[in-house]
């Protein structure tokens, strides 16, 4: 993997506490358990970029039916 960045998270304190737990229970640290869980999510939305896609680029456009 690239380049990280960080950004400030406003999150629910339960929610958080339930996040731990669970990182702690997949030998994860907070950070790793929520990277994990947003690229499981966007993956099973199809909305996940494709790994070889630097960024810069827009994605390609839908193929239309002719």
């Amino acid at each position: 993997m690239g380049k990280r960045e960080s950004f400030l998270l406003r999150i629910d304190p339960r929610i958080l506490e339930a996040v731990r737990r669970w990182a702690r229970d997949d030998l994860r640290s907070v950070n790793g358990q929520m990277e994990f869980l947003l690229r499981k999510t966007l993956a099973e939305a199809g909305r996940l970029p494709r790994e070889d896609e630097s960024g810069d680029n827009p994605p390609d456009p839908p193929a239309r039916d002719t």
